[in-house]
């Protein structure tokens, strides 16, 4: 996209220009990555789109506009939304605890020493509310952090999402696993977003799925965004590389055979959807207009303001209050609010922004933010895993912020 003047929307064009190049030469070129979708909005118009590698390098497909890519974590946000929306409904308050809506977790317990499944415990200092799940100090985990012995419990019952898990059964396994930490006391990235998903199933009494489609991605107009890939845009969806040490990567998920192409029972709030980048960003752009896009309102622009806000205990940062090291974002400068991380202090985090950016990423390295001082987003799409293999979400916004000029 350009114009003659060479600026959109306040962006210099010929300065965001660099992010292809900076991608094409720093990662593409030399086989780090298989392809990138970068998109660059502000004031609601799109100043750059940019399209590079390939989507399938076994099939030599390069990636389209329309490429289907795994977002993994980006699904939290949208499952956040889901459950906020029901907040403005009166359906539940955020210090409510779980256990009115889960009653199996009434009696759940801190972990103290043992390993799975003889542990020891003790009673936490109060009930897990809905507010320490929507801000990941539940004191649940995730089976890969590899941390602690109650992580291991979780990767021995495949609780990150192994063949014939459901929700349902994760719910049941949850009740009878000890927590990390009392709840509020710390905070820890965990499949506290899952149970966000339950409890959009419990109080909304719609499956997870279909709530989705009927509330948010049908208002926003979102076709191609879904937990399972239909059978006629399997050609459409991108494969899935595993980092490997000299950066190179391997394949990781095959396209054609994935369990994202099949019905597989487990609607992850915090991890299972696939989406395109110009759905992903009407979800965004949503946001950024303060809950509307299109006329379609799906969350009060004060609900928002009140999710975008740090919720973590004395208005600290991840630094302070995290029990691990895992993160879709730096921690350095960061806060948490209900359901994305929040800047707060732009120095500390040593990278280019505005206090109040908000926005999450996903495990296979794609991510979003959204500035409410600039009224800029940016949403990158590539696939490989880990997320944390190289610091391309710090480069870009150093790029990005660089090409503003009013």
């Amino acid at each position: 996209m350009s114009s003659a003047s060479g600026i959109i929307a306040g962006l210099d064009t010929g300065r965001l220009s660099r992010i292809g190049e900076h991608l094409q030469q720093r990662y593409i070129d030399p086989g780090k990555l298989p392809g990138t979708l970068t998109l660059v909005a502000r004031r609601g118009e799109i100043a750059y789109l940019d399209i590079r590698g390939q989507m399938d390098v076994e099939r030599s497909k390069p990636v389209r506009r329309d490429t289907l890519f795994r977002v993994y974590s980006m699904t939290k946000p949208i499952t956040s939304i889901a459950l906020m929306q029901l907040y403005e409904q009166g359906r539940f308050l955020l210090d409510d605890p779980v256990h009115k809506y889960i009653p199996s977790w009434k009696n759940l317990q801190v972990y103290k020493a043992g390993v799975h499944p003889t542990f020891m415990t003790t009673p936490p200092a109060r009930p897990m509310t809905i507010r320490d799940l929507l801000t990941h100090q539940s004191g649940l985990t995730y089976g890969f952090m590899n941390r602690t012995n109650v992580d291991a419990a979780y990767r021995a019952l495949k609780l990150d999402g192994g063949a014939g898990l459901t929700l349902e059964r994760l719910i049941d396994e949850l009740s009878r696993l000890p927590l990390e930490f009392s709840p509020g006391s710390a905070w820890n990235y965990s499949v506290s977003t899952d149970v966000c998903g339950y409890l959009v199933q419990v109080i909304s009494g719609m499956e997870l799925t279909d709530y989705f489609a009927e509330h948010i991605f049908a208002p926003l107009g979102m076709q191609d965004t879904f937990f399972t890939v239909p059978a006629d845009r399997i050609e459409r969806f991108a494969a899935c590389y595993q980092y490997k040490p000299g950066d190179r990567f391997d394949l990781q998920d095959d396209p054609q055979t994935s369990n994202f192409t099949r019905a597989h029972g487990y609607l992850s709030g915090g991890g299972g959807l696939v989406s395109s980048v110009d759905d992903y960003y009407r979800f965004v752009q949503a946001l950024a207009n303060g809950g509307e896009f299109d006329g379609a309102r799906i969350i009060g622009r004060k609900t928002l303001a009140f999710m975008r806000m740090n919720h973590l205990p004395g208005n600290q940062d991840l630094p302070t209050v995290s029990v691990g090291s895992f993160s879709e974002t730096p921690y350095e400068g960061t806060g948490f609010g209900l359901g994305f991380s929040v800047k707060t202090d732009v120095a500390k985090s040593q990278t280019n922004g505005s206090a109040g950016e908000y926005g999450w990423g996903g495990m296979a390295s794609t991510n979003f933010f959204i500035d409410p001082e600039e009224d800029l987003s940016m949403i990158f799409m590539t696939q490989l895993i880990p997320s944390s293999s190289y610091a391309i979400r710090q480069e870009l916004r150093a790029i990005i912020y660089g090409a503003l000029v009013d």
